[in-house]
């Protein structure tokens, strides 16, 4: 029993620290897919045929709560890089390069 709770105040720090602001720069990159979510729905839809003749189908839709709320993206980003990084954003979603054409990395 103690050793556990010698283990849990050790582990203490570690887990706060993990709750830390990150690098501005690494901020705008995740909250950037936050934004793009709150455009609209998102979706996929797959149709394929297996071995042996087996054919098969999938289908995705995200919606954000953002979305939802009809939140303007951009609100959405500077918000989002604001909590993560501690620091407002180095430029408005809508002045970065590439806003217009971004698409999120599919994981």
């Amino acid at each position: 029993m103690r050793g556990a709770a010698l283990f849990l105040l050790a582990l203490g720090p570690v887990a706060l620290a993990a709750c830390g602001p990150v690098p501005l720069e690494q901020a705008e990159r995740i909250c950037m897919e936050d934004a793009y979510l709150a455009t609209g729905p998102r979706g996929s839809v797959g149709v394929g045929v297996g071995s042996g003749g087996r054919t098969f189908g999938s289908f995705e839709m995200s919606v954000s709560s953002d979305y939802v709320m009809g939140r303007d993206p951009a609100d959405v980003y500077a918000t989002c890089v604001q909590r993560r990084s501690g620091q407002p954003p180095s430029r408005p979603l809508y002045e970065r390069p590439g806003w217009d054409t971004y698409r999120p990395r599919r994981s």
